[in-house]
């Protein structure tokens, strides 16, 4: 998979950029507030169709315009792909157009067209952040390899939200609908359990495998801990597990007014040498474990999807030492693709292309 292409227009700082990428790693330099992150956004953006830093859509938008846009061609196993994103603000509502090969399609049809991996610094909270950081990014990378994973999750989140009304209704739900809801929870989060049960499994052994090649002498585990525990990996016993379950938690569910059963409450542990690394880890040993994540989430896609996404990382050598970022740049030697910012490049060894960055203008050094 290859990004050829990729043209912007009033997108954050860049007013106008048409820019051809190379294959292998892409080095984009330059100093901070140059427009680095936002060119890593924009490709991200065609991938998930959605920002991985704005907290709002309207700030994609460049000052002083009503419309930003966002147009990519690709080379995928299938053949030439262009994909497009409008953004357009129109007072206080912000809404997106999609397009593949020029035809409108539904963000679910959007979403996956490109397969994207990326590091931005605020992933380092994966460690030490709250369980929805985790969870967050189980769903987005299911969701970009597997269209049917993103199908349950938003049915089973759909369900959440009706039966979380349902349960503040006063003085008592309806009881027949709170048990339709439990069947379409029971139906999707079987689903969505067991997808993470083997995707967490993959990723594990992978990330461990990355970590220990960096730092021998540690190792690293990553496990899957489903709010529903389970004996088996099959349909039949995580349905029955969790039909079980609702059933035992309704009175709580009740007396609280909140869905408290489900995978909308799954963790995903991190541990360094049996002892979580959240507690006893270093900020080192954090970051790199973050990173053997982000480095196993790139083999196990490539793995599914019989391609390998695009890999972007900003900011990613920051805080690593000599030895680690050289044995970190060592596992990019085989990504078809690379996107790595940087303010200078005394760590890069042979670089396909080195970028500068100035302004929202984008030149090869």
């Amino acid at each position: 998979m290859l990004l050829e292409r990729l043209s912007l227009a009033n997108f954050r700082n860049y007013a106008s950029l048409d820019w051809e990428p190379a294959g292998g790693l892409n080095l984009i330099l330059g100093a901070n507030a140059q427009g680095k992150s936002n060119l890593l956004e924009a490709i991200a953006l065609l991938a998930t169709g959605k920002s991985f830093r704005a907290a709002r859509e309207s700030e994609l938008i460049r000052a002083g315009a009503g419309l930003a846009s966002v147009a990519g061609s690709a080379r995928v196993a299938a053949g030439s792909l262009n994909l497009a994103c409008t953004i357009a603000s129109t007072g206080s509502a912000t809404r997106k157009i999609y397009t593949i090969n020029g035809e409108g399609v539904r963000y679910a049809r959007f979403l996956g067209s490109l397969k994207v991996v990326t590091f931005v610094p605020d992933d380092l909270g994966l460690v030490s952040g709250p369980p929805a950081m985790r969870r967050t990014m189980l769903n987005e990378a299911l969701s970009l390899a597997d269209g049917r994973y993103y199908h349950e999750l938003a049915r089973y989140r759909n369900a959440v939200l009706q039966k979380s009304a349902l349960l503040r209704e006063a003085p008592s739900p309806d009881r027949d609908l709170l048990a339709t809801y439990d069947g379409t929870l029971v139906e999707s989060g079987t689903a969505l359990m067991l997808a993470r049960r083997h995707y967490v499994t993959a990723l594990g052994e992978t990330a461990a495998g990355i970590y220990g090649h960096w730092i021998p002498s540690e190792r690293l585990e990553v496990r899957y801990v489903p709010n529903v525990a389970f004996d088996a990996p099959t349909e039949a016993a995580v349905a029955g597990e969790f039909a079980r379950r609702l059933g035992e938690q309704r009175p709580a569910e009740l007396a609280r007014k909140r869905c408290l059963v489900g995978p909308h409450r799954d963790e995903v542990e991190l541990m360094l040498d049996a002892q979580a690394l959240a507690r006893f880890g270093s900020q080192g040993q954090k970051r790199a474990a973050v990173l053997a994540l982000k480095l196993a989430e790139y083999a196990v896609m490539r793995d599914r999807t019989g391609e390998a996404p695009l890999l972007l990382l900003d900011d990613v050598l920051s805080e690593l030492d000599a030895s680690r970022a050289q044995s970190f740049l060592g596992a990019l030697d085989d990504a078809e693709q690379a996107f790595v910012t940087a303010t200078d490049a005394i760590r890069f060894g042979k670089v396909t292309v080195p970028w500068r960055v100035t302004g929202g203008q984008v030149t090869a050094c």
